[in-house]
């Protein structure tokens, strides 16, 4: 296949501004890799962190994004059919080569996920990273098991919200925290069992109801809250720091945090 593509193109680290749509090659696939017809993209954090010129190993001009779905156009190697509905993300997507936004994208088949579903584009769009990064992170990062107890820290984050209703689904107990007490609501709409209005310190909410502490904790805002998200953990609980909504990269005093955790359990 040849021709030309619309895509949104960062020539370099900058402002939204820098993001510029231009007329650009379809990328043609070689063995291993597909070219997908992209159909609906989502919008990540991390794609905020490569076009602030934080995120490691890119190189411009870039397109980014690193998750979309679409329909395989043309695949060398004959591991996908054309036509097939997929979902790619990660893997250097956006980042050392193309990402998904753009007409067509051309990935590794080995990130690529195929699937059947009739949801219309633009909800499909908004799954694959908010999914796998939840399911991630309460599978590999937190082995969560029914009957356990977890504090979601960010819960009204789309991961947040994710991990809630798989959380629920599994048999856990699920406290969530969020900054606005309108949207407290929304986490118990969802089957929260505890919806926290966060004003920066909740450990002792959470102890309030759980007088241990939590069993699991998920750190979604990030190093600002994660020694109170440490102190609302049992002993031996296990934190799984995942998002990193707040763009600090570092915790402030970070052993005084961790020694003052210790002293309290």
């Amino acid at each position: 296949m040849t021709g030309t593509m619309r895509a949104i193109v960062l020539d370099a680290p900058g402002p939204p501004e820098a993001l510029t749509i231009k007329v650009i090659p379809i990328p043609v696939p070689i063995a291993g890799w597909v070219l997908v017809r992209v159909k609906a993209f989502g919008l990540n954090r991390s794609e905020l962190h490569t076009r602030l010129g934080l995120a490691e190993g890119v190189t411009f001009p870039r397109v980014l994004g690193i998750e979309a779905v679409g329909e395989v156009v043309n695949c060398p190697g004959g591991e996908l059919t054309e036509g097939r509905q997929v979902a790619a993300m990660m893997g250097g997507m956006g980042r050392t080569f193309d990402g998904g936004y753009a007409e067509y994208t051309c990935v590794p088949v080995s990130q690529v996920v195929p699937f059947s579903s009739e949801l219309d584009w633009s909800t499909v769009g908004a799954v694959p990273e908010m999914l796998q990064t939840s399911y991630g992170s309460l599978t590999v990062g937190l082995d969560a098991k029914s009957g356990q107890s977890l504090l979601i820290r960010g819960g009204t984050s789309s991961v947040g919200m994710a991990t809630a209703v798989l959380a629920k689904q599994w048999g856990l107990t699920v406290l969530a925290t969020t900054r606005d007490a309108n949207k407290a609501s929304s986490l118990t709409a969802i089957g929260v069992d505890h919806a926290i209005v966060d004003d920066g310190a909740v450990a002792g909410q959470v102890r309030d109801i759980l007088p241990g502490g939590v069993d699991l904790a998920l750190e979604l805002v990030g190093t600002p809250t994660l020694p109170d998200t440490l102190r609302a953990t049992r002993v031996h609980g296990t934190v799984c720091f995942t998002g990193m909504l707040s763009n600090e990269w570092t915790v402030k005093d970070f052993i005084r945090s961790t020694t003052f955790h210790a002293e309290c359990d």
